[in-house]
This record gives C-alpha cells, sequence and structure tokens, in this order.
C-alpha cells in the first residue's frame, strides 16, 4: 500500500542520516583526539627542550664562575710575584750601591779600632820603644779611649749621616748658583769615622817606628 512504501522510504531515509551522523561523530572524536595527543606531544617536546636550555645556562653559568675565579687567582699569583720579584731586585740593587759606599770607610774604621786597641794594650816599656815621645804615646791613648767610646751601632748611624749630608751638598754644588769656594769647602769636609782614619795617620807619622812595621 501507499502508507507502508512511504513509511519504509521514511525509515531507510533516517537509518542513512543516522548511520551519517554517527560516521562524522567518529571522524570529530577522532580528529579531537588527535589534536589533543599532538598538544601534549608538543607540550612535551617543549618541556623537555626548556629543560635542555636550563642545563646549557647552568653549565656556561659555572663555566663562566670558573673562568672567573682562575683568572684572579692566578692574576694574585703573577702580582705577588711580581712585587716578591721586584723587592728583591730593589734590596740587592740597594745592597750594592750600599756596599760600594761603604766599604772603604768601613775597612778604614776597623784599622782605626784594631790598631789603637793593639798599641793600647802593648806593656808600657814596649809601647815606650816603638813610640819615642809621650805626647805621641797620649795622642795614641786618646784616639783608643774615643774610638771604644763608639759601638757598631753608633758608628752605622754616623757614617748614614755623613753620606746623607755628602749626597745632600753634591747636590747643591751640581747647582748653577754654587760658587768655587762652596765647591772647595765641600770637597775638603769629611766625615766623623774618615776624620778618625786621618787622625791615625798623622799620629802613625809622628812614630816612624811603627809606622815602618805597618808598611812591612
Amino acid at each position: 500500500t501507499p502508507g507502508n512504501i512511504a513509511n519504509d522510504l521514511y525509515s531507510e531515509i533516517l537509518q542513512s542520516s543516522t548511520v551519517d551522523l554517527d560516521r562524522r561523530s567518529t571522524t570529530a572524536q577522532a580528529d579531537d583526539n588527535f589534536h589533543e595527543t599532538d598538544s601534549g606531544d608538543s607540550w612535551y617536546d617543549d618541556d623537555f627542550s626548556c629543560e635542555d636550555s636550563v642545563d646549557k645556562l647552568n653549565k656556561a653559568s659555572d663555566m663562566d664562575r670558573e673562568w672567573s675565579r682562575r683568572h684572579n687567582q692566578f692574576h694574585t699569583i703573577g702580582y705577588r710575584d711580581g712585587l716578591f720579584a721586584g723587592k728583591e731586585a730593589a734590596a740587592q740593587e740597594g745592597f750594592n750601591i750600599g756596599f760600594k759606599d761603604s766599604v772603604l770607610t768601613g775597612y778604614n774604621w776597623g784599622l782605626v779600632r784594631g790598631f789603637s786597641s793593639a798599641m793600647a794594650s802593648l806593656p808600657g816599656g814596649l809601647k815606650e820603644k816603638l813610640v819615642k815621645t809621650e805626647e805621641t804615646r797620649n795622642k795614641f791613648q786618646r784616639l783608643h779611649e774615643s774610638v771604644q767610646s763608639i759601638s757598631s751601632t753608633d758608628a752605622m748611624t754616623l757614617f748614614y749621616e755623613d753620606h746623607k749630608r755628602k749626597s745632600l751638598q753634591e747636590k747643591e754644588t751640581a747647582k748653577p748658583s754654587s760658587t768655587v769656594a762652596d765647591q772647595s769647602n765641600q770637597s775638603t769636609d769629611v766625615g766623623v769615622l774618615d776624620n778618625y782614619h786621618i787622625q791615625l795617620q798623622s799620629i802613625l807619622h809622628e812614630s816612624p817606628l811603627v809606622e815602618g812595621h805597618l808598611k812591612n
């Protein structure tokens, strides 16, 4: 009948629509699942990439700190070694200059101390044979007493003061305003220790026997 045919057609159309809707729904669900999975994978990749970047930054920072520490360490060592080397060089140079300036004065001062002490320790009879006049013997005694009153520290102080004074005089002499008279006076100026040596030489000239024994 016409009514049954219409119902059958309607049922087929409805079933076809339902199948199509189910197919579309399944496809859409699959697409959604794919996008969710892809999004999750992307998030995982981003997270892994961030961790890798942080590790690289940490390693770079550690290397920078280690380099800075090493640089400061070796810079300090080099600076310290440079100071020590400079001090040693300056000390050696100062010693060389001091030795050259003081060796002659020190030698003459030792000669004065030794000879005056030797003369003072001689017995009276032997001293009279070597030194004929009482005046000269008294000069030896006074020289001995004066020399013995000066300690080694005092002698070093006297030498330093004399050396400093002579250096200042040399600077003044080098100035254009210095006169010939000033230069003459300064050239005859001697230190305290050198003056003792001059006194000894003068006394020895008055004692030919003693001077002859020294030369021999």
